[in-house]
Formats: C-alpha cells, structure tokens, sequence
C-alpha cells in the first residue's frame, strides 16, 4: 500500500509542480529536459551506478525502454501545457482516465474479463473525460482566434488522454512480462536516459540557434521535478509487482488516487475554477474508476 500511497502524491506533485512553473515564469521544455536529466543521475544514485552498457542494449526490454523515453518526453511536455492552459484537474484526468486502454489491452494480452459493470466504466470512462476536457471559459465567442483557441484547448487534453493511456499500457506490460527486482533500476533509468537525450538534442539545438536563453531557473525547476518524477514512477512499478489486484484494477485505483488528489490540491493552492460540466466530468471519473476497480 505504501507504493501506492507514494505513486499518488508524487505523481500529484508533479502535475502541480508545472502550474507552479507558469506562476514564476518557468518555461516548461527546459524544465523537462533537465527533469530526464535529474532522473538519470537520481535512478543511477539508487541504483549504485550508471546502468547502461553493452550488455544492456542486447536485451529484450531496452527497445521497450527508448520508446518509454520518447513517450515520457512528449507526454510530460502535453502534461504542462494541459495543467497551464486547461488547469491541474483537467490535466490530471485526461492523464489518468486513460486508463480505458491499457484496461481494454489487458483483455488481449492477459485474457483479463471486462463486463458488466466494469465495461460501464470504460464507457463513463470516456465521457467523463470529454466533459472535463471541455473548456471551461464561459465565455464563448464567434471570434475565430477565440474558438480556434478553444479547439486547441480541447485537443491537446485528448492527444494526452491517449499517449498516457499508451504509456501506462507499455510500462505495465513491460513489468509483466521483462522486468523484475534484479533489472528494474536498469529499465527505468534507461527510459528516462532516452528521455534526456531526446529532449537534449532539441534544446541544444535550441541554444545554439539562439531561440531560448539558459535560465539557471530551469536547471533549479527540473531538479525539483526529477527527483519526485523518478520516485512517482518506481513506486507505480513496484505497486503493480506486488498489488493483490489484477493490472485491471490496479491501474484504476491509482489512477482514481492522483486525480482526486490533484484536484483537491489545486482548489486549494490555486483556487482553480472549474465549470458545472468539468465537475460532473471529475464525479463521473470518480464513478468510472470505482466500476472499472471493483465491478464484475
């Protein structure tokens, strides 16, 4: 229970973390950069060493782990964007319910039953995010800027929604199937390596065209982000090797923990204002998420 307890506020933490990013100016793709960079030096501290080598590369799982990285460096990014444009609790259920895909997966891979009560959630699953993705500006216009900003922040929740729900599918697989206690430093380390090294090259890249400034700001900011992000991420790997739930249900419980929590956090350290929809849509998450945990 512990390791679910430390996945649900430190991944709670990090979503706050980019909201607190936009109140001091922070941009967030440095931030994240150096957030990979942070993991990386945190996970090879935890470890003993840096756990990359030759032998590494020729097994099964690091292929699994570069994609890992490539889908943590694009997602954290849609994870701020989300929690600056449409607010802490929207990002943090997009985030979240996308657990309707590794849950749908589950019934291939694992031959895992979802029925009854449990596909019902699936289904609320779904609406419940349109309803909290939805903008919460009350005041529509039929300026064209107005709602084509509108569009996008709609869109970028759903491009989230699915990339996480990619993620967590890849990351409870890979723990089923390749990862055990002797290697499960190695694959998150070099997940995040390949995070660090992809984000990296674009910033250097960035540098050296002159198109942004380094800001000692954002090697403090990613520091702060990193060392929370590694820990988040060992704690949900460890849940899901020990939890006495099947991953169908694991998933949800602490899925429903990190919205839930997110969300009562940011109401009250940025008195965040949600609509009447947006709320309905974190009642019907909640709804969704006890279904898909506990139904049969």
């Amino acid at each position: 229970m512990i390791y679910l307890i430390g996945s649900i506020i430190l991944t709670s933490y990090l979503t706050l973390a980019f909201k607190a990013c936009e109140k001091f100016n922070i941009p967030i793709f440095p931030a994240i950069v150096f957030n990979y960079i942070t993991c990386v030096v945190t996970g090879s501290f935890v470890n003993g060493a840096f756990p990359i080598n030759a032998v590494v590369v020729h097994t099964i799982w690091f292929k699994w782990a570069f994609l890992m990285g490539a889908l943590f460096i694009s997602i954290f990014n849609l994870v701020g964007i989300t929690a600056q444009k449409n607010g802490v609790a929207v990002a943090s259920v997009a985030t979240k319910l996308s657990l309707i895909i590794p849950v749908i997966l589950s019934v291939y891979l694992y031959n895992e039953v979802v029925a009854g009560w449990k596909l019902l959630g699936v289904l609320l699953a779904l609406v419940a995010v349109v309803f909290t993705c939805y903008p919460s500006n009350n005041n529509l216009s039929n300026d064209k800027s107005t709602n084509q900003s509108n569009g996008f922040a709609f869109f970028v929740p759903l491009v989230l929604f699915m990339g996480s729900g990619l993620l967590d599918a890849l990351i409870n697989h890979v723990q089923q199937k390749y990862v055990d206690n002797a290697n499960n430093n190695a694959f998150l380390i070099t997940g995040f390596f390949s995070a660090a090294v992809i984000g990296f090259s674009i910033l250097f890249f960035q540098y050296l065209l002159k198109k942004r400034k380094f800001n000692w700001n954002h090697l403090f900011a990613g520091i702060l982000i990193g060392v929370p992000n590694y820990f988040s991420i060992w704690c949900l790997i460890h849940f899901l090797k020990q939890s006495p739930w099947e991953s169908s249900a694991s998933i949800p419980m602490n899925n429903m923990g990190i919205v839930l929590f997110s969300t009562l956090i940011a109401s009250v350290l940025f008195k965040e204002a949600l609509s009447k929809l947006n709320m309905l849509g974190i009642l019907l998450a909640a709804i969704a998420i006890l279904l898909i945990a506990f139904g049969n």
